[in-house]
């Protein structure tokens, strides 16, 4: 009888730290994957986000193009894993003046996944604060070239 008293001391709580532990490390490890997964896919779109400034950019900073005003349809996806998100953007101005970055900030809704990107472009450039719905159904970008050269970047929609 003492080798099933030592038994059941050993293999219950062994077994009630089973039934316990293994379900929270499983749950804790699939919601970091699920985190790790919205943050890779938000990465992307805050990607695809600056190089189409920057295509913007050095397409309308040329002398052949004139005065006016740029929209490019926001080509970003709807939804990050289900989630609409937001984009807002700030100008970072180097000390040495010879370029500008556009950082651009995403934020997942309800989740809170944030990442930024970032643009490099040339010192005749400025930002409006803005905002960008990724759920909004006339989400654009909007680029403004004035006669001195200098282009303005913001979102609309």
């Amino acid at each position: 009888m003492p080798n099933v008293t030592i038994e059941y001391v050993i293999l219950i709580p062994l077994l009630f730290t089973q039934v316990i532990l293994f379900p929270l490390v499983a749950s804790t490890m699939a919601s970091n994957w699920q985190d790790s997964q919205r943050d890779i896919e938000l990465q992307d779109v805050a990607n695809h986000l600056a190089s189409t400034i920057q295509q913007l950019y050095l397409t309308v900073n040329r002398d052949e193009i004139l005065v006016g005003t740029v929209t490019q349809v926001s080509t970003i996806p709807v939804t990050v894993a289900s989630y609409s998100y937001s984009v807002t953007g700030s100008l970072s101005d180097p000390p040495d003046g010879s370029a500008k970055i556009l950082i651009f900030t995403l934020i997942l809704d309800d989740v809170g996944n944030t990442v930024t990107a970032s643009a490099v472009l040339g010192p005749n450039v400025n930002w409006i604060d803005s905002t960008l719905r990724s759920d909004s159904a006339d989400a654009y970008i909007e680029l403004q070239k004035f006669s001195n050269g200098t282009l303005t970047f913001s979102f609309g929609g």
